[in-house]
């Protein structure tokens, strides 16, 4: 594999020319049109140039929502271990929210994919609420509740496991969420469930700050089967701009997490998705996301070319739009989705996770597949 990056007056056809392989082929796998215009700075995979050397198996988890295209799924699935269904929403009585799920769940079957149930305290139209998990871990009867429920819900519909997205958890409820683990983890191991949980982007065991304090890591790491580490969203919706998830600042979390959690059970967010904002950038304006293939698109648009920024390995440009307001797009290319998985194989992680796959990224799949085997079931 051989990840070129795009010079002025390059086309498919001279770049591919340029490795020896067949054009077409090119632009099939990276789902560019043969007739499209490149843009200084995109990356261009060939898969068919160079020797990439396996860096082994791995497991690779993807969360989708379940609007999710047929066509992306179908596309995304032979690329899985794990598709992660967001989610069921817990309600203060201990019942559960019901999503429409039950074809995801068969299409993954189908593909030798494992369906994994996400349950998360989102309320609707707030997000993330604090309150709700601690009705919850303050009630054991309610907590058992809602563990009959997930299991009854994994058995009904064909799940394998689940995944508990409890973000923004109280720091005073870290124990009480502890103990919630450990109760929910021996009754689905009873049931031959497994259990996930989604954690905040650490660099040390006693960080301050409520994403942050109830989620512990070392208690986790001996409990559950699995972690996924959110290693994402320092570029966000209400950042300035920067990467949304820099190789540096990842890498950092990374670090601490492996001392106290097996690497093996850990899973390392990968976003799908970038931002673009709005310049002079002002606190408290919103950034729009963007999807990794539409940001070459909009740099094709306005002729913008794209940058890389080698310390966060990430790509970025600027445009002014048709009002003349400047923008400013950060977001992920071959190069920085290479540089991600690279750190999957330099810590022995089970292997990525991504959010989401709602969006197809060709490129991912090709840099991935060429590096790693996907471990199926």
């Amino acid at each position: 594999m051989v990840i070129h990056v795009v010079k002025s007056g390059e086309s498919l056809y001279s770049i591919a020319q340029q490795y020896g392989v067949n054009y077409l082929e090119v632009a099939r796998e990276n789902e560019i049109p043969v007739d499209q215009s490149l843009v200084v700075g995109q990356t261009i995979v060939l898969t068919q140039a160079g020797d990439t050397k396996k860096l082994g198996m791995i497991q690779v988890n993807g969360y989708a929502f379940p609007n999710i295209s047929d066509e992306v799924l179908e596309k995304t699935l032979p690329n899985l271990t794990f598709l992660s269904i967001f989610s069921y929403n817990i309600l203060e009585d201990g019942t559960l929210a019901n999503i429409e799920d039950q074809d995801l769940i068969n299409k993954a079957k189908d593909k030798r994919v494992q369906p994994v149930m996400v349950i998360s305290n989102i309320v609707e139209a707030t997000g993330f609420n604090s309150d709700l998990v601690h009705t919850i871990l303050a009630d054991t009867a309610i907590q058992d509740k809602l563990i009959d429920n997930v299991i009854n819900n994994m058995k009904q519909k064909g799940y394998e496991g689940v995944d508990v997205d409890f973000e923004y958890v109280y720091p005073y409820d870290r124990v009480a969420y502890n103990n919630f683990l450990k109760k929910l983890v021996d009754a689905c191991h009873a049931e031959e469930f497994f259990v996930t949980t989604a954690l905040a982007p650490k660099t040390f065991a006693e960080q301050k700050g409520k994403l942050y304090e109830a989620h512990d890591y070392a208690f986790h790491g001996n409990t559950v089967d699995h972690v996924i580490i959110m290693t994402y969203e320092w570029g966000y919706t209400y950042s300035a701009p920067m990467a949304v998830a820099p190789i540096n600042l990842v890498e950092n979390v990374i670090k601490y997490a492996v001392t106290d959690i097996p690497s093996d059970k850990i899973f390392m967010g990968v976003p799908n998705y970038g931002y673009i904002w709005k310049l002079p950038y002002e606190k408290g304006t919103a950034a729009k996301a963007i999807g990794n293939y539409e940001a070459v698109d909009l740099a094709r648009q306005y002729n913008a070319r794209i940058e890389y920024d080698e310390e966060a390995q990430a790509p970025f440009f600027t445009y002014v739009d048709e009002n003349k307001k400047e923008n400013e797009v950060w977001f992920e290319d071959a190069r920085s989705i290479k540089a991600k998985l690279e750190l999957v194989a330099k810590y022995n992680l089970a292997g990525p996770s991504y959010w989401t796959i709602n969006r197809f990224f060709p490129q991912n799949w090709l840099v991935l597949t060429s590096l790693f085997d996907v471990e199926k079931s």
